[in-house]
């Protein structure tokens, strides 16, 4: 099972690499199509009129109605061309043999494969490739592909090269049923986070973009045929949204296994106290949005902002700090 495991290494760096060079052409020579979304439209009895997608209509109210109707209209164009789509189905195939890696790497060790450096790794990109993927059927984030999976490649060729661990046995404090709690949140809220901040890059090039053609400027290149910051924006947002709980339970029981492993649940230890300058900074993030309505650049860049925390937390503390995670 291990040799399985690292010849899977092998293969799904491969795998990854060409999708991206596929998702690379795409950006780069694709033909732009609109993107279609939905916005609500609140109607009032004062009208009379509501919109339909590429229509419009009348219905009859009541004085004091108002209605909300889902009005379908384009939102951003992007690059689309045959080769994303293939683009699409290698990445997919690449996050299987992630996957099968993963699983063979647990059965040669007899243990949950993520207990040092070079399986954490390896899992957040499953988890982040995982997250693409689904933004890519969801939202039509098939644009985002060039952007997620330049760090992808980037943190498997780290890993591979510079964290590789041989498959076996892990220090005694991580023999326990919370590394499948604890490990599995953090792993799955950062692959999340990775997506989030990848649609946040791509959203200040493509603000860019759109400030230099009000200004005149011929936009040429992968650029040219981003979609529009706001679809960018929102994208960002919404993964935020989805792995900002994630990492709020992953804290929570990071604290309860520490209270089990070494009798406290706060003790101050670099891990922990970067864990929560993140989490900090993402509830920053997503309380601006929520009560001063701050979209586009500002809360871009605090959203940015949590991700620099993340991958602080994540190599920086490992490497430069010692302490109770020093294990990792």
């Amino acid at each position: 099972m291990a040799s399985i495991s690292d010849g899977l290494i092998i293969a799904m760096i491969v795998a990854y690499a060409l999708a991206l060079f596929l998702f690379a052409i795409e950006a780069a020579f694709g033909r732009r199509e609109r993107l279609r979304g939905s916005r609500l439209v609140a109607v009032g009895a004062s009208t009379g009129a509501v919109p339909a997608a590429g229509a419009s209509g009348t219905v009859d109210l009541d004085d004091d109605m108002t209605v909300n109707v889902r009005h379908n209209e384009p939102e951003a164009s992007a690059s689309r061309h045959v080769v994303g789509v293939v683009a699409l189905v290698v990445t997919g195939l690449a996050f299987l043999l992630n996957a099968g890696q993963i699983v063979t790497r647990g059965l040669a060790a007899d243990r949950w494969p993520w207990g040092n450096m070079f399986e954490f790794v390896v899992a957040i990109c499953l988890c982040t490739v995982g997250a693409f993927l689904f933004a890519a059927v969801r939202y039509q984030a098939r644009f985002l592909g060039t952007f997620v999976l330049v760090p992808v490649v980037l943190l498997l060729g780290i890993a591979a090269r510079w964290l590789y661990s041989e498959a076996g046995p892990v220090v005694p404090a991580l023999h326990s049923y919370w590394i499948a709690i604890h490990v599995s949140a953090a792993i799955l809220a950062t692959g999340g986070f990775l997506v989030s901040g990848s649609a946040a890059v791509t959203y200040l090039v493509a603000k860019r973009t759109e400030l230099k053609r009000a200004a005149g400027e011929t936009v040429a290149g992968i650029a040219a045929k981003l979609p529009s910051p706001e679809l960018l924006d929102r994208v960002s947002h919404r993964f935020i949204l989805f792995a900002f709980p994630l990492w709020t339970f992953g804290i929570i029981a990071g604290a309860v296994w520490a209270d089990e492993a070494w009798g406290r649940f706060w003790g101050w230890d670099p891990k922990e106290v970067w864990s929560f300058i993140t989490w900090v900074v993402y509830a920053a993030y997503l309380h601006a949005r929520a009560t001063a309505g701050w979209r586009g650049n500002k809360a871009t860049w605090i959203g940015l902002v949590g991700f620099a925390c993340l991958l602080f937390n994540f190599f920086g503390v490992n490497y430069m700090f010692s302490g109770l995670h020093s294990y990792a």
